[in-house]
């Protein structure tokens, strides 16, 4: 037999059976029959909104004082227009999740949504220009902010992390967590969009940190490669199943340092003006101005 004629045989048998699967149909195809959210039309967004909040270091770099709004309202519309379009699809997703299929409500509310959220960008750059100055205050090794806004793995996850948590507050469903785990990949930095990060945080070096979804970080929080800031445990509902949007990550008040390898785990606080030192696992609350090393506290804090 033609073995070109057994390939397409093998081929056409594959297709077939994925196609008929009841997994297919359940699990993987659309049922309600809209676009799908885009990873690429998101990126697409995060690369304008990064231009648009460090107008210069991102996108087009010879911008001038007399050409920056037009550059800037160019950028801005194209956002609102693809954003918009993202919001309705995620919207839709999260109806087609619902066993909802009126998506109505999803071409109405999208444009008001994506305006709200550009209305917070100025906010958001704000933020941003707090945690440049805490890395460049707090890094003897970096010499100028334009090094820390190019090369520091912090702001890149703060971009994105800062544009989900505003999408999330305006209950947009799955587009920021695609925005937040685009940033993961990026740099290995792992920080949930529902945390709440205050100004003035750096991360250093930055690789392997995890903040889970209801972390609650003051101002002026620096963290090191490696700590994990996660649930100590999962209640579970009648079913043996986790029971989701409960606080059960820590809270980190103002002017904490944590050190590399750190493991803070469960709803306790770590007091402001503490020191958590590298390699240690903390489950109790720490109390303010302590200093927690492997197996030692000070101030009758807990390890």
């Amino acid at each position: 037999m033609n073995k070109n004629l057994i390939i397409s045989e093998i081929l056409e048998n594959s297709i077939s059976k994925l196609s008929e699967s009841d997994s297919c149909q359940t699990a993987y195809l659309p049922s309600h029959g809209k676009p799908m959210p885009s990873s690429d039309s998101l990126r697409e967004i995060v690369n304008l909104l990064r231009e648009i909040l460090f107008p210069g270091y991102f996108g087009t770099s010879n911008l001038k004082p007399e050409n920056v709004r037009y550059y800037l309202g160019v950028n801005v519309d194209k956002v609102f227009q693809l954003l918009s379009t993202q919001i309705r699809r995620g919207i839709c997703f999260a109806c087609r999740e619902e066993k909802n299929t009126n998506c109505k409500h999803c071409e109405d509310n999208a444009p008001e949504l994506a305006a709200e959220f550009i209305s917070r960008l100025p906010q958001i750059r704000q933020k941003l220009s707090t945690d440049v100055k805490a890395i460049f205050d707090g890094d003897p090794a970096v010499r100028s902010y334009g090094e820390v806004i190019y090369c520091y793995p912090t702001i890149r996850v703060m971009t994105n992390h800062r544009i989900a948590h505003e999408l999330l507050k305006l209950e947009i469903p799955l587009i920021p967590r695609i925005i937040s785990e685009m940033a993961h990949s990026e740099t290995g930095i792992d920080i949930h969009p529902g945390a709440e990060i205050g100004e003035y945080f750096a991360i250093d070096h930055g690789t392997g940190v995890v903040i889970g979804e209801t972390c609650v970080i003051g101002k002026n929080v620096k963290l090191y490669q490696g700590v994990t800031l996660g649930a100590k445990s999962f209640p579970l509902d009648e079913n043996g199943n986790p029971i989701k949007g409960i606080p059960r990550h820590p809270i980190v008040r103002d002017n904490v340092v944590i050190y590399a390898q750190a493991t803070v785990l469960g709803r306790i606080t770590i007091g402001e003006n503490s020191t958590i030192g590298g390699n240690v696992w903390v489950t109790q609350d720490v109390s303010p101005n302590s200093k927690i090393v492997q197996q030692k506290s000070t101030s009758g804090a807990g390890i």
